[in-house]
């Protein structure tokens, strides 16, 4: 038998490595046709209002500027199902930032100056873009997939009002933009009535999907390639304004365009992380059994279309109590969109809950690790279904093991380093399995190699690669025998990457047609086309499970706080994590860990502001915007418990993408309080809010 060097789990290196280090590899941006023109488009420079007249003169002077398309001129789009892809079809301007014009130009250079000559005159409107918990227009949204809306459990304010111990706080995070290393960016062109694009995007075929319908083209005449992909954390989830744009161009001007998105227009339209404002009460027994939890959360959507930040679903899985409350409101606001961003909802709703359970640890004077350990439980607390694996407790234990947890004294300001405050804090985390039906081929050649094609994303994960494994280890096959086709809409389809589902659902597919194939293969010589199998998850990745399935964690931080500047630095991260079967160990290191690193963003550096008088975010590119540099990142670890979990996939794996944010500012929020005996309870932990000295 062939030793596939048990290619499932392996630390395989990723097959598009070298490419991508040697700059073979193309991402969206570097496809350029023959005659390609260049695309820059023009934002609202008002926060509400109606564009009254547009005067492109000056733009149709630049030498090379071909086109200027306005909402007088553009190409009528069906309606679509996303209404902030409905570009340049009205005069109206829900929000600043929003396109209103598109300059296209022989040049990169010829389109820019285009741009900066369109003049746009508005009717501009009062606005309002300031999030409160009592604005009037807050209204509870339905609840459609059982992650936003208001859930209940008996009468947990009169639990809360009865219980021994209590804490009652209140959280905020501001506004967090995604900001992958690759902006958005779209190559498109026409060619007899049929559209290719290439695609800055998260999943190829929702793509095609939707320029279909907006175009009023069949599915097969559109192609969409997203071969490589730099990052997206959420933002490239869905279409974004920019894929449209570039195709309505290339069909005006009968030239490919290219259009790549400047940094500083990202937060205006390619979605964020929208702020919540978190109220969490606590009630407890003497010995930290939780009596009530109530969880409120408020979060800004835009007037375009409705977004939930649903940031108390989590508090519905992690700990068990006899009365419960979590809700969530929305406000509509003149903003941008918010959308997807690593861990939505979990992310910031966590920071909530754990920094709660921490103060609830101290009120108890009881160990924040063992305090959580005295509320696990077996079956989701808000459906009573039983967890098909839950090994948080374990997640805590070894990661107080590891930590040194043991040696901790509990007193605040207790350890000092100098000048440095020095404390450490735990967070407990989680996050949702979720699978989406794809679809997947495999083929055996006669000279030994095998291709598996399949439409999914790989977005920096490693995703060609696990697939690979998981279709060795189906097949018995070597690793090195067997190629991966992804990243092009003409594929079998797959769905997007995101919600931490792409290798459990795409490897599902994989790992059907694989075991199909290899029983075809069985004692059978190959014809010279080979034999092929395909498999299609559709009623059975989709299916209702008995069972509630959810990965879990323990982030363990050490921090040090200047006592001059104010400055906190983590010198120490820890994540153990139990999330099924881990399909490759060198990925999933990189994912935890790059996900604990945007956790520390989150607690320290990240956080933008909305100008109220402007309307718009003040933080718009990577100069104010702070995202963790390498000496802002410290020794920091990841490891796993193996979990043997049968009710998943045929992998037995679970997502492993976003858990590794979810629990670490909270982690690092309840290290500043240690280190310091200051609580701060809106991220991000600025110096200014240090020295101030919290609430």
């Amino acid at each position: 038998m062939p030793d596939t060097v048990s290619a499932l789990g392996a630390p395989a290196e990723r097959r598009e490595g070298p490419d991508k280090v040697t700059g073979a590899a193309r991402y969206a941006a570097e496809h350029t046709p023959e005659g390609c023109a260049y695309a820059v488009p023009v934002p609202a420079t008002v926060a509400r209002g109606d564009v009254t007249a547009v005067d492109d003169a000056a733009a149709l002077a630049v030498p090379g500027v071909v086109s200027v398309l306005t909402h007088l001129n553009a190409p009528h789009l069906a309606e679509p199902d996303d209404a902030t892809l409905a570009v340049l079809q009205n005069a109206r301007v829900p929000h600043r930032g929003w396109y209103v014009a598109l300059v296209v130009a022989d040049s990169l250079e010829a389109a820019r100056e285009g741009a900066a000559a369109v003049r746009i005159s508005y009717a501009e409107e009062p606005h309002d873009v300031t999030l409160r918990a009592d604005h009037p227009d807050a209204y509870v949204p339905e609840d459609s997939d059982g992650t936003s809306g208001e859930h209940t459990r008996g009468d947990a304010d009169g639990a809360f009002d009865s219980s021994p111990v209590r804490v009652d706080a209140a959280y905020r995070v501001s506004p967090l933009h995604n900001h992958p290393m690759e902006p958005h960016a779209a190559t498109a062109q026409w060619q007899d009535g049929r559209l290719t694009v290439h695609d800055s995007s998260q999943g190829a075929s929702i793509v095609r999907k939707v320029l279909a319908g907006l175009f009023e083209l069949p599915d097969d005449q559109v192609t969409v390639i997203s071969e490589h992909v730099g990052g997206g954390f959420g933002s490239k989830g869905t279409p974004r304004p920019h894929v449209v744009l570039a195709s309505m161009a290339a069909r005006v001007t009968g030239r490919p365009v290219k259009l790549v998105l400047p940094r500083r227009q990202l937060a205006a339209v390619v979605g964020h992380r929208s702020p919540t404002l978190q109220r969490v009460r606590l009630g407890a027994e003497p010995d930290g059994t939780l009596t009530s939890v109530i969880h409120e959360v408020t979060a800004h959507t835009s007037r375009v279309k409705e977004f939930v930040e649903t940031a108390a679903a989590a508090t519905r899985v992690m700990y068990p109590s006899p009365y419960s409350r979590t809700t969530h409101h929305v406000v509509p606001l003149d903003v941008p969109s918010p959308s997807w961003m690593r861990a939505p909802g979990e992310a910031p709703g966590m920071y909530a809950l754990e920094s709660a359970m921490d103060e609830l640890a101290v009120a108890l004077d009881i160990d924040p690790v063992e305090l959580r350990l005295r509320n696990d439980t077996r079956t989701e607390p808000d459906s009573s279904k039983p967890f098909s694996s839950r090994h948080l407790a374990e997640c805590l234990r070894e990661g107080a093991r590891r930590f040194g947890w043991s040696e901790r004294d509990p007193r605040p300001r207790s350890r000092a380093d100098g000048p440095f405050l020095v404390g450490s804090g735990v967070a407990a985390a989680t996050y949702p399995v979720i699978a989406a039906t794809s679809r997947a081929s495999a083929h055996a050649y006669p000279d030994g190699s095998f291709v598996v094609r399949i439409n999914a994303t790989d977005i920096g994960t490693g995703a060609r690669t696990v697939l690979a494994q998981i279709a060795a280890d189906a097949l018995g096959v070597p690793l090195d025998t067997v190629r991966t086709d992804i990243g092009n809409s003409d594929l079998p389809a797959a769905s997007l990457a995101g919600g931490s589902s792409g290798t459990g659902s795409w490897g599902w597919a994989v790992h059907e047609a694989c075991t199909q194939l290899a029983g075809r293969l069985s004692g059978r010589q190959l014809p010279p086309e080979g034999v092929g199998a395909t498999a299609d998850t559709a009623g059975t990745a989709d299916a209702e499970s008995d069972y509630a399935r959810h990965s879990f964690g323990a982030h363990f931080a050490e921090v040090g706080v200047d006592t001059v500047s104010g400055e906190v630095r983590v010198r120490r991260l820890l994540g153990v994590y139990a999330a099924g079967h881990i399909l490759n160990s060198r990925t999933a290191r990189s994912q935890f860990i790059g996900a604990m690193i945007m956790g520390l963003g989150m607690a320290l550096t990240e956080g933008s502001t909305m100008d109220a008088a402007f309307g718009d975010f003040a933080e718009a590119d990577l100069a104010a915007y702070h995202v963790p540099a390498h000496a802002d990142v410290p020794a920091i670890e990841a490891h796993w418990i193996d979990e043997d979990d049968p009710h998943l996939n045929p992998m037995g794996s679970k997502g492993i993408g976003e858990i590794g944010i979810v629990g670490t500012a909270a982690a690092i929020g309840n290290a500043v309080h240690h280190a310091t005996g200051i609580r701060l309870r809106e991220l991000p932990i600025t110096p200014d809010r240090v020295l101030a000295g919290g609430n």
